[in-house]
């Protein structure tokens, strides 16, 4: 949480975290039930402390017959704990994928009617799981891997990504902070020129 609380103070409005994602379910079963308690206890035990720091707690991802129906209700707990909180909003994506996040933006669309010709980046957008979160301007990679892992494949397109070599788990503020100083010496374009 030393992560969260290290957002938090550097006046990071919004984080994103990858807690579980949709390949996830291909480890193990002993190592998906370890991983299902284990957010299940983190939420519980940290909910009340997330409250008290007006930290917004939401979650995007799948919401489907995998999930444990008592993590369900842990989830929608915190969310309504924290629903009016404004100092920050953390987004934890659990049972999550950027192409299952595509692909079931894409059938909102169609089972809504729509004409192929009135589709366009918007309306992709508005369909998202998150569809009122800001595209991030930073991504962090950590455990000294160097891939996206399907993650926030449609709002990371002009993100700019840090790559750090420390494992997820032994992440601190202190390393948030050299990625966001790293952030803070690229010069952002999105796709034009710098002014001279």
């Amino acid at each position: 949480m030393d992560t969260v609380w290290g957002a938090q103070d550097a006046g990071v409005s919004w984080l994103t975290v990858y807690a579980f994602s949709t390949e996830n379910w291909r480890r193990p079963l002993d190592e998906v039930r370890f991983l299902m308690n284990f957010n299940e206890r983190l939420l519980v035990n940290r909910r009340d402390e997330l409250n008290e720091k007006n930290i917004r707690v939401r979650f995007m991802g799948r919401r489907d017959w995998r999930v444990p129906r008592r993590l369900l209700r842990r989830m929608d707990e915190t969310v309504s704990l924290t629903s009016a909180n404004t100092s920050m909003t953390l987004t934890i994506a659990f049972n999550y994928g950027g192409r299952a996040e595509l692909v079931d933006a894409v059938r909102r669309i169609v089972e809504a009617g729509t004409p192929a010709s009135k589709i366009d980046e918007d309306l992709i957008a508005a369909h998202l799981y998150s569809p009122d979160m800001p595209e991030p301007e930073l991504v962090i990679r950590t455990s000294g891997e160097i891939r996206t892992s399907n993650y926030l494949m449609w709002e990371s397109a002009y993100s700019e990504w840090v790559y750090t070599d420390v494992l997820w788990p032994d992440f601190r503020r202190t390393h948030l902070y050299d990625c966001i100083d790293e952030y803070q010496r690229r010069d952002r374009r999105f796709g034009g020129l710098t002014d001279a």
